[in-house]
């Protein structure tokens, strides 16, 4: 099977963490109002777009401070304190996705002042806090680096080979059905040869596999 290995330059990590959805949280502490929203996003203006989302449901509050992460690699991180002392917003905010070790995502919190100054240290509880409480409303996805490897077989032969890769951890991405089968499977860079020398011999030789351009799945 041919695969260029040029093709994973793009690919800095074999895997990532990110979250799926969108999900809100509020809390008060010494009548401020913290309403924390934690949303997967795939690229800066998604997520700058979710902040003004924010800013336009709660035109009244005092502060909508930010932070985000992006990249497989988590190489963007971005934070805001939004003229809260610095360091005491955007920064434990920042602290709690990275913490977690999580990329393609972005959290505002928007406060409504309360009216009694929490100093440095209740700020930056208070914001961690309300990025955490919404953090937790979602569900956690890991993608991982696979290359998409298509082959056609016989109906017998694609059931075996369907077998061999939930014996090796291999995804089965799709199958077509006509007079052959036609299935595409998702498998790690590194295990690329070990996979077409188990098509080869599923099929006597006569498969031919071809290897697709990397992804994230």
């Amino acid at each position: 099977m041919d695969f260029d290995a040029a093709l994973l330059d793009g690919f800095p990590v074999t895997s990532y963490t990110t979250v799926k959805g969108d999900a809100t949280a509020e809390i008060e502490i010494k009548k401020s109002r913290f309403i924390g929203r934690v949303a997967h996003v795939e690229n800066e203006p998604a997520a700058r777009d979710i902040i003004d989302q924010e800013k336009s449901k709660h035109p009244k509050a005092r502060h909508w401070c930010t932070a985000f992460v992006l990249g497989p690699d988590a190489r963007t991180q971005r934070c805001n304190d939004d003229g809260e002392p610095s360091g005491t917003a955007g920064t434990p905010m920042l602290d709690v996705l990275t913490g977690n070790q999580l990329t393609y995502v972005v959290a505002v919190v928007t406060r409504y002042f309360g009216g009694t100054l929490l100093g440095a240290g209740g700020l930056v509880r208070a914001y961690g806090a309300a990025t955490s409480a919404a953090l937790e409303g979602l569900t956690r996805v890991t993608r991982t680096l696979v290359v998409p490897v298509t082959v056609t077989l016989d109906y017998a032969q694609a059931e075996v080979a369907k077998a061999k890769c939930e014996q090796h951890g291999w995804a089965v991405i799709d199958a077509q059905y006509a007079q052959a089968v036609t299935l595409t499977l998702g498998v790690a860079p590194a295990n690329l040869d070990e996979m077409d020398a188990v098509l080869a011999d599923i099929s006597a030789g006569q498969a031919h596999a071809v290897a697709g351009e990397p992804t994230y799945a």
